[in-house]
């Protein structure tokens, strides 16, 4: 009788190490007492001889001899090709709040326009001079002449 390896398909979570991937296995387990289903999750490293697999990739691992001290899968077939984003959330999420800031800037211009009186200016003869600026006029010879 020849030996038979353990193989699980799971979903590539990261391929941020060289030849190394993370794969989470989920699986559903019910509770012995109150036979509530849970949800398990693990994850495994992988081997990853070529650096071909993807975030959101969906592959099959199988049991292998210790590669390293967590590594002891080995990646035998990508089963389907994952449709995740290629920009990383961060950049998103900046994004995101740059054009929100940038939108709240423009609506708010838009209701201050549309929130002010509209200003109707009288023409330059019909305006009186002022009381005030007579004696501001009167004030500056005096302050010069005393300097």
């Amino acid at each position: 009788m020849g030996s038979q390896e353990k193989s699980q398909v799971g979903t590539v979570v990261s391929n941020k190490m060289d030849k190394t991937v993370v794969v989470r296995i989920d699986r559903q387990k019910r509770h012995r007492l109150y036979r509530k289903t849970l949800r398990v999750t693990r994850r495994y490293k992988a081997h990853d001889e070529n650096n071909e697999c993807n975030l959101g990739d969906k592959v099959r691992i199988a049991e292998t001899r210790p590669l390293s001290r967590e590594k002891r899968w080995r990646v035998v077939e990508i089963i389907e090709r994952g449709d995740v984003a290629e920009v990383a959330p961060r950049e998103i999420g900046a994004r995101i709040l740059e054009e929100t800031r940038e939108a709240a800037a423009a609506e708010a211009a838009a209701r201050a326009e549309a929130e002010a009186p509209p200003t109707v200016e009288e023409p330059p003869a019909a305006k009186e001079p002022s009381v005030e600026a007579e004696p501001a006029a009167e004030a500056e010879p005096a302050g010069e002449d005393e300097g």
